[in-house]
């Protein structure tokens, strides 16, 4: 009777147990074990030439098949290119929110220097939302430009790309990223070109649209932007505000919508953002202040108050006449 019911103890305790998933075979998986074949990492996390390099354990391969099961080509063909045999391995997952997962995953091609790693967005239902390639080998084999990117806290993308000048020097440029839920892509928000002293910074909402009479940009200085733009409804707007201050060694940026609360203020309050803003328009400005705390936006040693001027619409130059000539 009692080794009746050892059976029946070890058999329960099996059955709880789920069996760990192979993903390195062609049988279709399910997308929650795929996911799940990621462990949870913490950030930041950092891709470079070094960490490319180290060799991964054959245990946790995942094969093409599978990984293009949940990843489509059409998000991944110029990094992934079906006619290489790529061997892939994951290499860890965050979540950003309850709506928002990022996969990490690296590719490499064996017997060669070839390597690419991967960022994939999945929704909170695992569906696939974007990818983007984070590190290329190709990019990075050369002894004069070399590169590394890292994602950080705030689940912005930095690549930074070292170049070895031949008067010994060296020179640094940086192109940053962020994944935008709205569009489902990444976008480029701010490029620094390498050997180059100014800073472009590129507004990730520039195109939409502006016939609120408030949508317009707003700054004091090249890298210190207040964008505002229509939102889904009269009474919304969508911002963007980026800031660099004390040298550039305070810095902040937010991406989001508010709401209006009067002819004219609005106010950004997001439900599991503690950050709250107020935005106050006047004759050509806005004042931003920042009333609850948004640390998770910016350095500590600084915040987003402070008043932006309304920056005029460059009017476009009419075609040149051609000339004409007298018969």
């Amino acid at each position: 009777m009692f080794i009746f019911f050892a059976a029946i103890l070890v058999a329960v305790i099996a059955c709880k147990q789920k069996k760990k998933v192979s993903l390195s075979g062609e049988d279709p998986v399910d997308v929650s074990d795929f996911i799940s074949f990621f462990e949870s990492r913490e950030l930041p996390l950092q891709f470079d030439a070094t960490m490319m390099a180290k060799k991964e354990n054959d245990s946790f391969l995942i094969s093409q098949k599978v990984f293009r099961q949940f990843v489509p080509d059409s998000a991944i063909g110029k990094s992934l290119p079906k006619n290489v045999a790529w061997k892939i391995y994951p290499l860890g997952k965050v979540e950003a929110t309850k709506d928002e997962k990022y996969l990490f995953a690296k590719a490499i091609v064996p017997k060669t220097p070839r390597s690419v790693a991967l960022i994939l967005v999945f929704d909170g239902k695992n569906n696939f939302l974007s990818a983007m390639n984070a590190w290329s080998s190709d990019k990075d084999l050369t002894k004069t430009i070399q590169g590394n990117t890292l994602i950080d806290k705030k689940y912005t993308i930095t690549h930074t790309a070292i170049r070895k000048n031949t008067d010994g020097s060296v020179s640094e440029g940086k192109d940053i990223y962020a994944f935008n839920p709205e569009s489902k892509s990444f976008n480029l928000i701010m490029t620094d070109a390498i050997g180059d002293l100014a800073t472009e910074l590129i507004n990730p909402i520039d195109t939409f649209g502006r016939r609120n009479k408030y949508a317009a940009d707003y700054s004091t200085a090249k890298t210190n932007l207040v964008s505002i733009r229509d939102g889904r409804k009269p009474d919304r707007l969508n911002f963007f505000i980026h800031f660099e201050k004390n040298n550039g060694e305070c810095n902040g940026e937010l991406k989001g919508e508010a709401m209006l609360r009067s002819s004219s203020l609005a106010e950004y309050r997001q439900g599991g953002d503690p950050c709250v803003l107020q935005f106050r328009f006047s004759a050509g400005a806005v004042t931003v202040r920042e009333v609850e705390g948004c640390g998770s936006h910016r350095d500590l040693r600084c915040s987003f108050d402070g008043v932006y001027t309304r920056k005029k619409v460059a009017k476009p130059k009419p075609p040149a006449k051609k000339a004409t000539t007298k018969k």
